[in-house]
């Protein structure tokens, strides 16, 4: 067991780096403009090509990969000298990266309008208050120094947390879209390298939809989902289980057909449409329930646990009858074999094997099909999401894909296959438990 783990974990890291060579290239050749998408169609082409040199985007595609994967903090602390460090704004609500000189200030650089010198920014707390304090210092000729091509360059980190190169004398223009409207800045950097730690160590990026790291936007919407699908699986995965060995058990009768009838119209009636009946019956009509999930960004969704009960009602429709008739086939089949039959003609009470010899490997497919659906419940619901209005990772993949937000599509991809990998994994130790003749080398 132990040999069979370390192959498949090492086959893990195999799938997930070249899932991530793929989600990546995917993302890139897929169709939009994130700068339109971002700013709008009304952008010149001087905005566009400013706001792509500010994220990195007119960089090479390898250049851009390596530093989704690995983050790029490593090469600016190269470049500038000093360590850069990521920080939360509390007052402009956002995390922001800075330098840090060696006495442990924080700083960012920002150049004058004529590009001959560098200003300093310097973030450190008021020991009295605690609180931020904010100065700005003018560096002399000595922060310049001369690069290969022989033209004197200033490595720091810019004011929107960039590091940037400033190249003496050039008087450079960068468009950047505040609250109000476009505002043309001067003395704008003539490099850019968009500062993230990297997937690898928990940051794919920042979205370019809610302007905030995908880590932080993403974990949320996540633990909606598996709070969603936990919900679900737990209600309707015993329940399909359950009646699908009683449909078994009872191959032909009434009970078999009329569970078999009832789980396939569940089974092949689209999710959209189970959500829409059962909104009409229970809300419209009836008014019980609420028919769409209403979430402010301070409140949890237990808030109000009754929003829950139509989008797990809808789930366990569309999943019980599926796990039901996979269950059902299965104990068919588990029942006509030899070593069923021989244990009957001798005579053994028909509970000892349904419960000892029958059960177990009656329930080696249905395991098969419900640790496969986790990753579905996990992902794969955004019609339901999206009809209640649920926050989950679904409906978070519809609206970064609708967007083209590529670091949150990559980031979501990435969770999903960790999920289906590992939930296989899980599946493979379940089996050696439910049948002892499964051994893994």
């Amino acid at each position: 067991m132990a040999r069979f783990l370390l192959r498949r974990s090492l086959s893990l890291v195999l799938t997930l780096f070249l899932v991530s060579i793929a989600v990546f290239a995917i993302s890139e050749i897929a169709p939009g403009n994130i700068a339109i998408n971002s700013l709008g169609n009304t952008i010149t082409p001087q905005q566009e090509a400013s706001f792509n040199a500010q994220n990195g985007l007119d960089q090479p595609v390898l250049t851009r990969y390596v530093r989704w994967l690995i983050g790029s903090d490593w090469q600016a602390q190269q470049l500038i000298g000093n360590p850069v460090t990521r920080i939360y704004d509390e007052a402009n609500n956002r995390t922001s990266w800075w330098g840090v000189l060696p006495d442990g200030t924080l700083y960012q650089n920002k150049a004058t309008d004529d590009g001959n010198a560098i200003i300093r920014i310097e973030r450190r707390l008021d020991p009295a208050t605690g609180q931020p304090v904010i100065r700005e210092v003018t560096l002399g000729e000595d922060a310049w120094t001369t690069n290969a091509e022989g033209f004197q360059v200033y490595w720091g980190v810019d004011t929107e947390g960039r590091a940037a190169m400033w190249v003496k004398g050039e008087q450079n223009e960068a468009w950047v879209l505040t609250q109000a409207s476009w505002k043309n800045t001067k003395g704008a950097p003539s490099q850019y390298i968009p500062l993230q730690y990297g997937l690898l160590r928990g940051d794919p990026g920042v979205s370019f939809r809610t302007r905030k790291p995908v880590a932080e936007t993403i974990i949320p919407w996540t633990l909606n989902s598996l709070l969603l699908a936990g919900i679900a699986f737990v209600v309707v995965m015993p329940l399909a289980l359950l009646l699908g060995l009683i449909a078994g058990l009872n191959e032909g009768k009434f009970v078999d057909r009329f569970l078999s009838v009832t789980s396939l119209i569940a089974t092949a009636t689209p999710e959209f449409a189970t959500g829409v009946f059962l909104i009409v019956i229970f809300s419209s009509w009836l008014g019980l329930l609420p028919g769409a999930v209403v979430v402010t960004s301070n409140q949890s969704i237990l808030a109000n646990p009754a929003q829950l009960i139509l989008p797990v009602l809808t789930l366990t429709l569309i999943e019980l009858g599926y796990v039901l008739r996979i269950t059902r086939a299965s104990m068919v089949e588990v029942m006509r074999t030899n070593y069923i039959r021989t244990a009957t003609l001798k005579g053994l009470p028909r509970s000892r094997i349904v419960f000892k010899h029958a059960l177990r490997n009656a329930l080696m497919a249905p395991i098969t099909v419900i640790i496969l659906h986790v990753n579905w419940l996990i992902g794969g619901i955004v019609v339901v999401e999206t009809l209640f209005g649920y926050p989950g990772l679904g409906r978070y993949v519809l609206e970064a894909a609708l967007f083209k937000d590529v670091f949150a599509i990559e980031a979501a991809a990435m969770l999903l296959v960790v999920i289906a990998v590992g939930t296989q994994l899980i599946a493979d130790i379940i089996y050696t438990y439910l049948n002892p003749r499964i051994r893994y080398a």
